[in-house]
């Protein structure tokens, strides 16, 4: 352990030690073969090997008659490093423990919520209203909590929300788009499909904003593009209408992350409130358009099909759909304040291949060995463009 003092500090503190040394045991006598240091020689500032536990933290004077005051603090017994580096360790632990339970609760919610949702979809297959009731039963659930100070009410103003509303459009483009895809298609055929938004996300970079990437990024997406293709084009029950509902969730997102990332710098809205403010906008947005879409008297009629079919359990699937949507995404912007935009996105690899097996299992896909293959090298692409983007 090495450590570096002045030459005042270790006269000072040579002399304090063995002044108690000699007054508390008057019959001590310095070996003869002991080293001794000649402080004349020492320079201003010199190396010092010290093995005992023991290090000089500071060296401050008090008073008019500037005495020099040393403090010493104790290294833990066993470790080389001070008590506060040891506290520090611990803190980094408990950090890493919190973003452990952060994924594993964003990762069940989220498969929890696909499958609700593809049940209800299937009984019931109205994607705009469903997606609807996703985004009002979140909007309730954090009105109700400002309300009743469960959370802490965003300070916003009318500018905040003139930046918000292109994220809010993009945000509703996609999330309706990727319930229309799982309506159509198995949902791990869309989340396939959806595990190519790094693709989108570097061509809308690259010729929108004219952002240019390293070769490993454009290389990455070789594996992302022909995983997507092989698995499009070995997909069982492949239908258009649900593969292109997955293509324009990848570019609406990719497009919400980019106003975000643009509009929203030095806002102090952040985290859950963020994603509560975002919800309650693609509300406002969504609603007349799934009015106008699908309509009260479809709603009426197949709501009435799907209770004489399922039962009333049919209504807990859609308010469990409801509810689980709200509480996945909420955790996902919670994790994002807590890691890096690089953590998060291998996560969001690893998110995918939990609800991509999920789903085949509690649904019987029928999975093809080439179209496992597809999938397998479409992830393989995301994670390693997450590496390349590093």
């Amino acid at each position: 352990m090495s450590f570096t003092i002045k030459q005042s500090a270790l006269a000072t503190c040579i002399d304090v030690s063995n002044s108690l040394v000699y007054k508390r045991s008057p019959s001590i006598r310095r070996h003869p073969f002991s080293p001794v240091l000649n402080l004349q020689n020492i320079p201003k500032r010199t190396n010092v090997l010290v093995s005992k536990p023991l290090h000089i933290s500071s060296v401050e004077s008090i008073g008019n008659e500037k005495k020099p005051v040393i403090q010493c603090n104790a290294y833990e017994a066993d470790k080389s490093e001070p008590i506060e580096a040891a506290e520090q360790v611990k803190s980094e632990a408990a950090k890493r423990v919190k973003i452990g339970i952060y994924f594993a609760t964003w990762w069940g919610l989220n498969v929890v919520f696909n499958i609700y949702n593809k049940k209800v979809l299937n009984a019931y297959p109205y994607p705009w209203l469903t997606s609807t009731l996703s985004l009002a039963c979140g909007s309730l659930m954090m009105l109700i909590s400002w309300a009743t100070r469960i959370a802490e009410t965003p300070k916003t103003d009318f500018e905040f929300w003139k930046t918000l509303f292109p994220v809010a459009v993009a945000h509703t483009i996609g999330h309706v788009a990727a319930t229309v895809s799982m309506s159509k298609v198995a949902v791990s055929f869309t989340h396939i499909i959806k595990s190519g938004e790094p693709a989108f996300s570097v061509l809308v970079s690259r010729f929108l904003l004219g952002e240019s990437f390293p070769l490993s990024v454009y290389l990455s997406l070789i594996p992302i593009i022909g995983g997507c293709a092989l698995s499009a084009l070995t997909e069982l029950n492949f239908n258009m209408t649900g593969f292109m509902g997955a293509m324009i969730s990848n570019l609406a997102f990719v497009l919400r992350n980019i106003f975000s990332k643009k509009g929203m710098k030095g806002k102090s809205v952040s985290g859950m409130n963020y994603y509560a403010c975002l919800s309650l906008l693609s509300l406002v947005i969504l609603t007349p358009f799934a009015i106008a879409v699908e309509g009260p008297q479809m709603w009426a009629a197949g709501w009435e099909t799907a209770l004489s079919q399922i039962g009333p359990q049919f209504i807990w699937w859609v308010a469990a759909q409801s509810i689980f949507y709200h509480l996945y995404n909420q955790v996902s912007y919670m994790s994002l304040d807590e890691i890096s935009p690089l953590t998060f996105s291998v996560g969001n690899t690893m998110k995918r291949i939990s609800v991509i097996v999920s789903s085949i299992i509690i649904f019987h896909t029928p999975v093809q060995p080439i179209n496992a293959l597809g999938a397998a090298i479409a992830i393989l692409g995301t994670f390693l463009y997450s590496q390349a983007k590093a």
